[in-house]
């Protein structure tokens, strides 16, 4: 949705939908001015998703994780306490158990889990572009629609159904909506898969 309005209208529409399915029904409304995370593209998303379950948390993303997380908790009937919810899934991250579940769901799937185990196994990009600020100053705003299209032009989705996705490409943003970024001279990174 382009606005707040419009996703209030989406969020009611579901909860209907919720109401008719008589199933218990809560939507979250996120701001989406910029993307989740620091990452947009398949392996660099993965591997940060289990940097956030090593405990290495993007605040945007943890806030989302324990937010959802904790209403999905209330929904499977474990706990109306969301803030006891959201600190028990925040133990879950801390103790291990939530890695070593999501092992197990990748074994479970015959999938190579000793990528979680060893991120720099997963392919990187043949080509990396460091691109710097020529200005002093703080990231007044950040296109999520655009920075999506890149990487999309990257190779990172598809413009249409048969495209193959390059699961190595992507976008990563060291830099959030409010960050300070000082002014640097440009620099050119080249790597060769």
């Amino acid at each position: 949705m382009k606005n707040k309005e419009d996703a209030v209208k989406l969020s009611n529409c579901m909860k209907n939908i919720g109401k008719l399915s008589e199933k218990e029904t809560i939507c979250i409304i996120t701001n989406m001015d910029e993307p989740l995370g620091k990452t947009v593209g398949n392996t660099l998303e993965v591997i940060e998703a289990i940097e956030f379950l090593n405990g290495n948390m993007q605040e945007d993303v943890k806030e989302i994780v324990l937010t959802i997380g904790s209403y999905m908790m209330k929904l499977a009937g474990k706990s109306n306490d969301l803030e006891k919810n959201r600190k028990e899934i925040l133990e879950t991250i801390k103790t291990g158990k939530a890695l070593e579940k999501f092992k197990e769901l990748v074994k479970r799937q015959n999938g190579d889990f000793s990528y979680i185990e060893n991120i720099n196994k997963f392919p990187r990009a043949k080509y990396i572009l460091e691109v710097v600020s020529d200005i002093n100053g703080y990231v007044n705003r950040i296109n999520a629609q655009n920075v999506g299209e890149i990487s999309r032009e990257l190779g990172a989705g598809r413009f249409k159904k048969t495209d193959k996705i390059d699961h190595a490409v992507g976008i990563v943003l060291e830099r959030k909506v409010g960050d300070y970024v000082k002014k640097r001279r440009y620099t050119w990174i080249y790597t060769c898969k």
